[in-house]
């Protein structure tokens, strides 16, 4: 299974529920995979759901003491498991830790994600909403879904050079890039959060006063492009975990820069036409 084929599968199935409005109604997804809903709330913390399966009939129980987003999204993730034949890996950590969450269990989110917010209704609401958490918080609000889940799509259906960056305990666990920075192969390492961003002085105790202007070199690793990032972080001391948004105020990624070494050694590989070709401008260049 790869993130390519769920998301087609999440897709197929938001199609025949007929969604067609935010929220979603999660329960309308129930009858085409041949499953019933249970909300238990004898279930403990860390305990999201589960999904067991007799005659052909699929019981999901879901956790009646988390939140409502939080039901909402367990429902959609055990729906996930159901659709795409994939083993449930919950016993690895807690349902809300990124340390060591399964490769099974991260497409089971994303096909989670694609149901709460699909494509056709999201899509057009992230070409019309401002970056940062305050307005991506109004999209939460509108489609019932986490924070977490929202930024999360929100950059991956962005037109524009922007990421989503979870970490925990101080450490990267998680990023998604939209397509524009996919293809410049910008990337973030699974590492400790880099000195002097927005998310580790949150961790620190310092206050949170707004978006924040920091180098990109910062958060991409091997970064020759230059250019400064806008950083929005939301800090929470429950789970020790930032969610970040990154992105490119002009909403471009800025051209490659090469360093004086790169010029320098043009120049050299040049030096044996010096005198056989014409080069207007070969002064200018150094």
């Amino acid at each position: 299974m790869d993130e390519f084929t769920a998301v087609m599968k999440a897709r197929e199935l938001v199609r025949k529920a007929g969604i067609l409005s935010a929220p979603v109604d999660t329960k309308a997804y129930l009858p085409h995979v041949h499953a019933k809903l249970k909300v238990d709330k004898t279930m403990g913390d860390g305990e999201a759901g589960s999904t067991f399966e007799i005659s052909g009939t699929y019981y999901i129980s879901i956790n009646g003491n988390e939140r409502p987003e939080r039901q909402r999204f367990t429902t959609c993730h055990e729906i996930a498991h159901i659709v795409l034949a994939l083993p449930s890996e919950h016993a690895h950590g807690t349902w809300w830790s990124y340390a060591k969450r399964s490769p099974n269990e991260i497409l089971c989110d994303t096909f989670a994600a694609e149901l709460l917010l699909p494509h056709k209704l999201f899509k057009p609401l992230v070409d019309d909403t401002q970056f940062g958490f305050k307005a991506i918080g109004g999209l939460a609000k509108d489609f019932e879904t986490s924070l977490t889940a929202t930024a999360s799509r929100f950059a991956t259906l962005s037109d524009a050079p922007c990421a989503f960056v979870l970490s925990e305990g101080g450490c990267v666990r998680y990023a998604v890039m939209s397509p524009a920075l996919r293809e410049v192969k910008a990337y973030v390492a699974r590492e400790p959060l880099p000195d002097n961003c927005q998310a580790e002085a949150l961790r620190r105790g310092n206050p949170y006063e707004g978006p924040a202007e920091i180098p990109a070199d910062l958060w991409f690793q091997d970064w020759r492009r230059g250019g400064t990032l806008v950083e929005d972080t939301r800090y929470s001391s429950e789970w020790d975990q930032t969610l970040t948004l990154l992105w490119f105020e002009d909403e471009e990624v800025p051209e490659v820069k090469r360093d004086h070494e790169d010029r320098a050694s043009d120049d050299e590989g040049l030096a044996e036409l010096d005198g056989i070709l014409p080069w207007p401008g070969r002064k200018r260049r150094r």
